[in-house]
């Protein structure tokens, strides 16, 4: 069974994943990392194309990463917008979503300017995204856990007592 992390930009997934793929001895895999991978930088990929070219993308990134068994997935913070992605993820994982308090993402994320969605005005456009994907990630999760306060490795270990 996958564990696949899910949350706000700078909630801590991809170092949260690198953490929990060592203390499990499992495979990492960053949706992220797949899609620049193949396709180039996500933000050129924004500019260029559009975020709805990017989420296609996304999408066949997440395909890939399901096939694995038994790996930590990293996904990219809009990722469980689409429902396809969460029935994939699902299929053969569960998800965490690691709960962050948009004051601590707005410390987290800082200008926004290496975030596609963020850049502009990093806290208006934080916040907004926050209201409409927060109901969502409740919505995908299996387990939530809280982030604030508390360093990636503590939430690591937690998520990996679930798992064990």
């Amino acid at each position: 069974m996958n564990v696949v992390l899910t949350g706000m930009p700078a909630s801590g997934k991809t170092t949260v994943s690198l953490l929990l793929g060592g203390l499990l001895n499992r495979q990492v895999i960053d949706t992220d990392a797949l899609v620049v991978e193949k396709h180039g930088d996500i933000s050129q990929i924004f500019q260029n194309y559009g975020e709805e070219h990017f989420r296609n993308l996304e999408t066949q990134a997440v395909k890939k990463a399901a096939l694995c068994d038994n790996a930590v997935i990293s996904t990219g913070g809009g990722c469980v917008l689409r429902r396809e992605n969460v029935e994939i993820l699902k299929n053969g994982g569960k998800i965490v979503y690691l709960k962050t308090s948009l004051n601590e993402l707005i410390n987290r994320a800082g200008d926004g300017e290496t975030r596609p969605l963020l850049k502009g005005d990093a806290v208006e456009n934080l916040k907004n995204l926050y209201v409409t994907r927060t109901p969502v990630y409740e919505l995908a999760a299996d387990f939530t856990v809280e982030t604030d306060g508390v360093s990636p490795l503590r939430v690591a270990e937690i998520i990996a007592e679930l798992f064990k």
